[in-house]
């Protein structure tokens, strides 16, 4: 007898926001939040939800899901302990000012500009759907950088990542790509100038894998002549 045939138990419920069936990437996190915790997720979203309806504020429904967000990836003893290691520290000094420097943008966001699709795994024009039902696929990939203008207009960029519900990002690049911002502080004089092109590549992949084509990139980052580079993770 299947889970949908008999009484689901509390974990198994949780766990299906996580590509079950209930998957919803906004709520992945209760698949490692303890059952305690995330029943009161539930008592504390219900209860605000009770009082959005007198007083028509939903602004503390968001807050609870934010913050019970915060808790459910924050580190846990003896839960998903895997931290990648590297030969060598990740930053190297900046002696410059950020009003004299070149900042370039790389974020893990799967961002691209329409026409150059990626094709992950193969596909043309993969649905964000079908990214989602790939997850296990992409974490087993070789990950694809792709090159982005940084005059490139919003209407002219995509989005497609197996790992976050990229509906925000859809709406407004620089939720987790923040090229109008680096533009706008480009005018402001707060930096010098922004690099030609800007990276992306959907971050879920293996660290191994990761590493293997890093050194292929760095060169690519490098032609860019960056004093600064940016790194937004998603």
């Amino acid at each position: 007898m299947s889970e949908t045939d008999a009484a689901m138990s509390f974990e198994a419920f949780r766990s299906s926001f996580s590509y079950g069936e209930r998957s919803d990437l906004n709520f992945k996190f209760l698949k490692s939040t303890p059952d305690r915790e995330a029943s009161e997720f539930f008592r504390v979203l219900l209860e605000r939800l009770g009082d959005a309806y007198d007083n028509g504020d939903v602004r503390p429904l968001i807050d609870a899901a934010i913050e019970a967000q915060i808790a459910g990836y924050a580190p846990r003893e003896g839960v998903g302990e895997s931290t990648p290691t590297y030969e060598s520290g990740p930053f190297a000094p900046f002696d410059g000012t950020l009003p004299g420097a070149t900042v370039c943008l790389v974020n893990s966001g799967g961002h691209y500009v329409a026409g150059d699709d990626p094709k992950p795994l193969g596909v043309e024009d993969m649905t964000q759907d079908e990214a989602i039902t790939r997850i296990s696929e992409f974490l087993k990939a070789t990950p694809l950088l792709s090159e982005i203008p940084s005059d490139l207009p919003p209407d002219a960029m995509r989005t497609r990542h197996g790992g976050y519900d990229t509906t925000s990002a859809l709406v407004d690049r620089n939720v987790c790509f923040p090229l109008d911002r680096l533009a706008e502080m480009r005018v402001e004089g707060r930096i010098g100038a922004l690099a030609p092109t800007s990276f992306s590549f959907p971050g879920s992949t293996a660290q191994g894998r990761l590493k293997a084509v890093i050194p292929g990139w760095i060169d690519r980052f490098v032609g860019q002549h960056p004093d600064v580079m940016l790194l937004v993770p998603v």
